[in-house]
């Protein structure tokens, strides 16, 4: 028998009039009609070949064939309402799942600790992976699924069976080592041009502010130029060096070593920072856990400092 020209409706039916030996009594079970019933019970036994149920007495007795299926389709019908049909529930305190989390080095300094502490007491077991890509590369990441949800400034993202989730704005912030004299803590353009600076491309990035610098046609001295924020913990202390970056980087780095802010000779672009994950993704209840959890950890207003 090929299962392809099963309907599985009547294996329903099958373990109705198993349990009732009625066909009214079933019909009134499975919400169909006394006539509908009746020709689904013909449509059994042609597939089976066999009476199935006979009449006796007011009742409808089961063949032996009958007997022998009856518990089979039961458990059936059971593994399809309990395995496919429960709708899908995620038990965070249960789960062993892991979330694959595309960001930059920015996320796992500003994103992530907020998240990871909430999750140790919710969801203990569950295991998290950052990954970074280049920005070109976020859709290809979310649509091929190694990575689930990327959180930060991907505006490659903004398009067409992707959705986003808005979670603050910020801007930037001129840094320099806390001992560093040569610098004022105002610059006029000239001095800010003239400066030697430490630029941070994660993955060959070019950010907002970079855009932003060569549309009024400003180039500045790079001196190093570099992968990964938080190697100007290291980098930037004991030299004449200034960086630009991210207001939560200048927040991160000056917890961890002396810095000296310096008020830029412009006004900066603000970044949008979002969450964002395929349309695949929507519906998966474990998938909408994560969404809330990061939401409700790193949402905050413009401007607002970054959390500890």
């Amino acid at each position: 028998m090929d299962i392809r020209a099963v309907d599985l409706n009547l294996l329903v039916i099958f373990e109705a009039m198993a349990r009732l030996r009625s066909v009214n009594r079933t019909a009134d079970a499975v919400g169909l009609s006394q006539p509908a019933t009746s020709a689904a019970l013909g449509r059994l036994r042609t597939l089976f070949d066999d009476p199935l149920f006979v009449r006796s007495g007011g009742g409808m007795e089961p063949t032996p064939r009958a007997l022998a299926l009856a518990p089979v389709v039961q458990r059936v019908i059971q593994s399809i309402q309990s395995d496919i049909l429960r709708p899908a529930v995620f038990e965070p305190a249960k789960t062993e799942r892991t979330f694959t989390i595309l960001t930059p080095d920015i996320g796992e300094v500003a994103f992530l600790p907020g998240v990871l502490r909430r999750m140790r007491k919710e969801a203990p077991q569950v295991r998290v992976v950052a990954l970074s890509r280049p920005r070109e590369a976020a859709a290809e990441a979310l649509e091929s699924g190694e990575a689930e949800l990327a959180v930060g400034f991907f505006p490659d993202l903004e398009r067409s069976g992707y959705f986003q989730q808005g979670l603050f704005k910020t801007s930037y912030a001129c840094i320099a080592c806390g001992r560093n004299t040569t610098v004022p803590a105002r610059m006029n353009q000239k001095q800010y041009l003239a400066a030697h600076h430490i630029v941070v491309r994660p993955d060959g990035r070019e950010h907002l502010l970079d855009r932003f610098l060569v549309d009024k046609g400003w180039e500045r001295p790079v001196t190093l130029e570099l992968a990964h924020f938080m190697s100007l913990v290291s980098l930037l202390p004991g030299t004449d060096l200034i960086a630009t970056v991210p207001d939560d980087i200048a927040t991160a780095v000056g917890r961890l070593v002396p810095l000296k802010r310096i008020e830029l000779p412009f006004k900066p672009p603000q970044l949008q920072v979002q969450q964002y994950w395929h349309r695949r993704m929507q519906n998966d209840s474990a998938h909408r856990w994560l969404r809330k959890l990061f939401y409700e950890v790193n949402r905050r207003e413009a401007g607002a400092e970054l959390p500890r």
